[in-house]
């Protein structure tokens, strides 16, 4: 057998090309590969992530998954913290300027970000670096020569800038170096293969052209899909509220993944589950409502355990099944100081409850009738309602509390 099939049909091989949108390029990856088999030395494979927001969900976990998968194989991974580039904001599928954030907010939003992390990855296998640690030393004049590693008419190739300049929205400057920060960290830890979602090819590419102008080997460009969320259209992301978080409790969890549509079920099991192709398959082969539920105790077990995978589903049974209330109920405590003549407007209570995130999706949920009051369903956002110690608050099919008054 030539060692390219010996490769080829290398089974860690294949399991870090699964699910894999596209690798550039995969004679690459292969030699590299067998060099490493035959050397013994460990493929530096690398994911930049920015600490933009603290709550890690399922579509972050896909490429952390990925990088984990390297690990099982022997390789080192190796996590950017990116707390200098999130301040200046990834343009990536972005139709306007990211709002920034300041270094203090991405290193306060990172300590979360890593505690979840670390649910996926093997943190004594994982070579943790900050892009701050580098770019922080930069003259002014090495960011202009940074700036002068590519162009505008190469920045302009990328879709997302290009349907914004067309539409006459602005691009500011500061957008242009973003994707040069992130090449750059590929030349500093000097990457074999840098993982990223589909939205990070033209960042990952960029990456290949400088290693290439610093004399070293280019990294090679694995990018995974953006997983899409529980409404079966957006990309998952907490502002769209289709997510499903990995810190979620095990019944939110649970529910969560019930509620997906069937088609996108395919999608989890590969990206987002531990379970081989074959086990995949023969689940998808059944019925849909035991493949969801099989799918929901996975995630749910990945994230918690066995033990609370199981009592999140026999909660989910109950509830929604047999209509009934679920045994235990996260409370929330009104303050004293929010309510006048004991009374709250319900919107309010629904977001401080943390049952929605913002005004407009209360009132959503409230006008599509989903809100309920002791079982006893509210239909207008305008309501002042008494709160009673221990009434239950629900909003949709999942969304209990359990109100206290402090």
């Amino acid at each position: 057998m030539s060692d390219e099939n010996q490769v080829s049909s290398d089974p860690a091989l294949e399991e870090v090309m699964r699910g894999v949108i596209s690798i550039d390029t995969t004679e690459q990856l292969h030699r590299k590969w067998q060099s490493s088999l035959k050397t013994g030395d460990p493929l530096r494979v690398k994911l930049g992530v920015d600490p933009t927001n603290p709550q890690l969900h399922l579509g972050h976990a896909v490429p952390l998954r990925k990088l984990r998968q390297f690990q099982d194989a022997g390789h080192i991974a190796v996590l950017i913290i990116g707390d200098y580039t999130a301040c200046v904001g990834d343009p990536s599928g972005k139709d306007k300027t990211r709002p920034t954030l300041t270094h203090d907010e991405c290193r306060e939003n990172a300590q979360d970000y890593l505690e979840q992390a670390w649910r996926i990855l093997d943190q004594e296998r994982t070579e943790l670096r900050w892009n701050g640690d580098w770019f922080r030393e930069m003259s002014f004049l090495d960011v202009i020569a940074l700036c002068g590693r590519t162009t505008v008419a190469r920045q302009l190739e990328r879709d997302d800038f290009q349907k914004r300049y067309a539409g006459g929205k602005p691009i500011s400057l500061h957008e242009f170096i973003y994707p040069l920060m992130q090449a750059w960290d590929s030349v500093q830890v000097n990457a074999d293969i840098e993982v990223g979602g589909t939205d990070q090819t033209f960042n990952l590419l960029l990456g290949r052209d400088l290693m290439r102008q610093e004399g070293l080997e280019p990294q090679v460009c694995m990018t995974t899909p953006l997983l899409v969320g529980t409404d079966g259209s957006m990309k998952m992301s907490k502002s769209h509220g289709n997510s499903i978080g990995i810190s979620d409790p095990p019944e939110e969890m649970y529910g969560k993944t019930m509620s997906l549509p069937d088609a996108q079920m395919g999608d989890y099991f590969t990206l987002a589950s531990d379970l081989s192709l074959v086990e995949i398959e023969e689940i998808l082969a059944g019925s849909p409502r035991e493949a969801k539920g099989n799918l929901a105790r996975t995630l749910v077990r990945l994230y918690h355990d066995e033990e609370k995978a199981l009592a999140a589903e026999a909660n989910f049974l109950r509830v929604f099944s047999q209509r009934e209330m679920p045994e235990v109920i996260e409370e929330y405590t009104v303050a004293p100081t929010d309510l006048e003549d004991g009374k709250i407007w319900i919107v309010k209570l629904i977001v401080d409850a943390g049952l929605a995130q913002k005004n407009n999706e209360a009132r959503r949920n409230i006008e599509g009738g989903g809100v309920r009051i002791d079982e006893q369903r509210l239909e207008d956002h305008e309501s002042q309602v008494e709160v009673r110690e221990g009434m239950v608050l629900q909003v949709g099919k999942r969304k209990f509390r359990r109100i206290r008054i402090g």
